[in-house]
């Protein structure tokens, strides 16, 4: 398996577009909707998740140091899909880990910081998902998610 995070341009952006969730945006914000924010957020890092060349997926970085003056000054992972059809293969666990070893290329970057619905059916999976890749709980809450961190 090769997963690879690639640059989304006019070339595949309608095949990441189709990409779904299967959650009907209830833990993770539909692709439109992140590529709109990374059109005006300096800070933003999209990628498609591709393996063999094929979009499974998608994530965004907050990146602070893609800009001289960041909203917010930690890096975090502010968004990670994977199509309802490429789910369970282990692509999200791939992509995190290719973002980690990005990250810690950055400038200013000690820690990866990243938050969850607490509220949903799959808050305990997700937090199982990200402990198994180093993640941990931080005990704060922002805007109704859980907050987790990585020393990078």
């Amino acid at each position: 398996m090769s997963v690879q995070l690639v640059e989304i341009t006019r070339h595949n952006l309608a095949e990441l577009l189709k990409l779904d969730a299967g959650d009907g945006g209830k833990q993770v914000a539909p692709n439109v909707r992140s590529m709109a924010q990374a059109a005006v957020y300096a800070e933003a890092w999209p990628r498609g998740i591709a393996v063999d060349g094929v979009l499974v997926g998608f994530l965004m970085l907050y990146d602070p140091s893609l800009t001289p003056a960041p909203e917010e000054p930690k890096f975090a992972l502010w968004r990670l899909m994977i199509d309802k059809g490429q789910q369970g293969r282990g692509y999200g666990a791939a992509a995190v880990q290719a973002l980690i070893t990005h990250v810690r290329t950055r400038p200013g970057a000690e820690t990866l910081y990243l938050s969850y619905v607490q509220d949903s059916a799959n808050a305990a999976a997700a937090e199982r998902f990200y402990r198994s890749l180093g993640f941990t709980p931080t005990g704060e809450i922002d805007d109704g998610e859980l907050v987790m961190s990585l020393r990078l």
